[in-house]
């Protein structure tokens, strides 16, 4: 499995780069199930989650392309879009860093493919002409952007979040979204908390409101406070409606992940987590992707209500 140690990767060939770029996914996926009992391969995938909270309103795919062809990346935009939008330049001679970018055509509206591609299918959907479809997704692309640190031009004063581990008023944010993300949240007072030596819980269905019920015991350490908040927000989120306890250890990761993530963006310490991936032992390849893709979601999820 690559490591910020060893060489970036490049997707230079243009007539190979669409391949490469799919493999290079799939690859690092493969590597993360086949050694996920391994200490590298938890602290690989951690280093993902630093790259997620970065990149929180990027997918998984292209997290990972991000940091496999760029490490140290920390603010990727296309070329034009450093010229117009923030007065920078990409400096002569910088290789681009490749990502998927979506394909957005006017498309089938029963077999969503785009008129080109439907042309050519067995789709025999000829009820309104191509013209009249409505535009959507249709597949994604190869597309360039560079790292701010492959720029020069005007600073960027507001590029990095809070750096301290100081909480602020990140547990009143967190409180007050709830209803935003269809959560009940409370702080329940130590003398009162009857869930043992949790510290938080998320129960299926609030009996109030008929949604996810998230309780955490209230403490000094508001970092740790929030952390636990955003936890149970995530199991909320990803878990309130499944009944399968076997998957319990599995959950917790994907939980923890998002805490990381969510925690990393809003500069609260998290360097004392650590993830056991080998809960993830039993899952293939696809499970995994589909495991990735949640805890990114969801992260993404929570930034945007508490940054709005």
């Amino acid at each position: 499995m690559a490591t910020s140690s060893d060489s970036s990767v490049s997707f230079d060939q243009t007539d190979t780069r669409y391949d490469e770029m799919h493999s290079t996914i799939e690859r690092w996926v493969d590597d993360l199930v086949e050694r996920v009992d391994d200490a590298q391969t938890s602290a690989e995938f951690q280093e993902w989650l630093d790259f997620q909270s970065r990149f929180h309103d990027y997918s998984y795919r292209n997290t990972l392309l991000i940091k496999q062809q760029c490490p140290e990346a920390t603010r990727v935009a296309g070329y034009r879009t450093w010229q117009d939008e923030f007065d920078r330049h990409v400096q002569e001679g910088e290789q681009a860093i490749w990502i998927w970018a979506p394909i957005i055509a006017k498309q089938c509206p029963e077999c969503e493919n785009s008129p080109g591609y439907h042309e050519r299918s067995d789709c025999e959907y000829d009820e309104t002409p191509p013209e009249g479809w409505s535009k959507g997704l249709v597949g994604f692309k190869p597309a360039p952007v560079f790292d701010i640190s492959q720029t020069d031009g005007e600073p960027l004063p507001d590029l990095d979040t809070a750096a301290t581990g100081d909480a602020g008023d990140l547990v009143s944010r967190l409180t007050s979204v709830g209803d935003d993300v269809g959560v009940t949240v409370r702080i329940v007072p130590d003398e009162e908390w009857s869930h043992g030596s949790a510290n938080g819980v998320c129960e299926r269905v609030s009996l109030m409101d008929v949604q996810p019920l998230v309780e955490v015991r209230d403490r000094s350490n508001q970092a740790d406070l929030a952390r636990t908040l955003v936890h149970e927000y995530a199991h909320a989120l990803l878990h309130a409606t499944l009944d399968d306890t076997t998957e319990r250890s599995k959950r917790e990761v994907e939980a923890e992940a998002v805490a990381y993530i969510v925690g990393r963006y809003c500069g609260l310490d998290t360097s004392g987590s650590a993830f056991y991936l080998a809960a993830w032992e039993s899952d293939d390849p696809e499970v995994i992707r589909d495991r990735l893709g949640r805890i990114s979601r969801t992260a993404e999820e929570l930034i945007e209500v508490l940054v709005d």
